[in-house]
C-alpha cells in the first residue's frame, strides 16, 4: 500500500470526492432535459417528467429531510404517507396516493416501499392515511441498519459485489485509501451475478449508475472476516458503513478494478495497485457532466451543502 498521505493530499481527495455529487446531479438534470427514458408527461415547466419529479421529491424527504420537515420515521424507515404528501414540495406537485403507488410499482430501481399502516388502515385502504412509505436505502438520516436491512453474512454473500465510479474520482479514492459513504450512512454497491454477459454489461438493478466508467469488484467475504458489516436493502442494493474506526472500506478489499466499457487495464487486483489510469483520461470530467462549475483545488464544489442539498445527485440516482 502507498505511504500515508499528506494533509494536502487528503484535502484534495475529499474535495474531488465531493465533486462527484455535483457531476452526477448534472448528469441527471441533463437526462431530464432530453426527455428522460420513457417520454412520459412533463410537469411544472421544469422539463422533468412528472414521475421523476415525484420520485426525487420522495427521495429528498425520506432519505435526507424528514427530521427537518417534522416527519418521524419509524424504526424501519417508514413515514405516514398523508404527512409525506403534505410536505411542501410534494404538495406543490399535487401528488396523490395513486401517484405514489405508480412510482413504487414502476420505478426501475425499486427505490421505495409502500405498506398498509396497521394503526389506521381501513378495509378499503383508499386514502393516503392508510399507508406508510419509505426509501429502501440511501439515507443520510441516521437509522439503525439492522432495523431495515438484511445482514449479509458469510452464508449469503452475493457472487459479485460491485461499486461504480468515474475516472475523475479515481485518484481521490486512491488517495483516501478506499471508499467512504460521503455524507450517507453507507457505501452503495450492486450485486452482480457471476453469469454476467460476456459483453461486460453487468446484471445489476440498483446501486450503480448505468454510466459509471470504472467498476470496483469488492471482496466482501474477506472484509466480513475483518469485521466490516454489510447489508442488503429490499431493492437489492448492497451496503456497508465501512470500518468502525473511520467509515472507510479499505482498498485492500478491492478484488479487481477495471473499466466498465473502456479498456483501461486492471488498476487494482487482490488488494494491490497494479496500474494508474491511462494518462489521457486521468482526472477528466465525463463529457457534459458539470464542466465549468467546479472550483478550487481538486475540483471541489464550494456550494453550501447540508442534508438533502447537493447530496441527491450521486446516490439518489442509483
Amino acid at each position: 500500500m502507498a505511504d500515508p498521505m499528506q494533509p494536502d493530499d487528503n484535502a484534495q481527495g475529499m474535495a474531488c470526492l465531493a465533486l462527484q455529487d455535483q457531476v452526477c446531479d448534472e448528469a441527471a438534470k441533463s437526462r431530464d432535459r432530453k426527455g428522460g427514458r420513457g417520454g412520459a408527461a412533463k410537469s411544472g415547466g421544469t422539463g422533468q417528467r412528472r414521475d421523476v419529479q415525484v420520485s426525487r421529491a420522495l427521495s429528498r424527504l425520506l432519505r435526507h429531510q424528514a427530521d427537518t420537515a417534522g416527519i418521524n420515521l419509524d424504526g424501519e424507515g417508514f413515514a405516514p404517507l398523508d404527512k409525506v404528501l403534505a410536505w411542501g414540495p410534494l404538495r406543490s406537485l399535487n401528488v396523490t396516493l395513486a401517484d405514489v403507488q405508480s412510482v413504487v410499482a414502476t420505478n426501475e430501481k425499486q427505490r421505495f416501499s409502500l405498506k398498509l399502516n396497521p394503526e389506521t388502515a381501513r378495509p378499503d385502504a383508499s386514502t393516503a392515511a392508510d399507508y406508510l412509505v419509505r426509501a429502501n436505502q440511501g439515507h443520510s438520516i441516521k437509522l439503525a441498519s439492522s432495523s431495515m436491512l438484511e445482514p449479509v453474512t458469510l452464508d449469503n454473500v452475493p457472487p459479485r459485489v460491485l461499486h461504480g465510479t468515474y475516472f475523475v474520482f479515481w485518484p481521490a479514492i486512491e488517495a483516501a485509501g478506499g471508499l467512504k459513504p460521503m455524507g450517507r450512512n453507507h457505501v452503495h454497491c450492486s450485486a452482480g451475478d457471476a453469469s454476467d454477459s460476456a459483453e461486460g454489461e453487468l446484471a445489476v438493478v440498483s446501486g450503480m449508475r448505468r454510466d459509471a466508467e470504472l467498476v470496483v469488484e469488492i471482496d466482501v467475504e474477506a472484509s466480513l472476516r475483518q469485521g466490516v458489516k454489510w447489508w442488503r436493502s429490499d431493492n437489492g442494493v448492497v451496503l456497508t458503513e465501512g470500518s468502525e474506526d473511520g467509515g472507510l472500506l479499505s482498498a485492500s478489499f478491492f478484488k479487481k478494478v477495471t473499466g466498465r466499457k473502456m479498456n483501461v487495464g486492471v488498476l487494482w487486483e487482490d488488494g494491490e495497485k497494479r496500474a494508474d489510469l491511462p494518462a489521457g483520461i486521468k482526472g477528466r470530467v465525463p463529457q457534459g457532466k458539470g464542466q465549468g462549475r467546479s472550483r478550487g483545488r481538486g475540483g471541489g464544489d464550494r456550494r453550501r451543502g447540508g442534508r438533502g442539498r447537493g447530496q441527491d445527485g450521486r446516490q439518489d440516482d442509483e
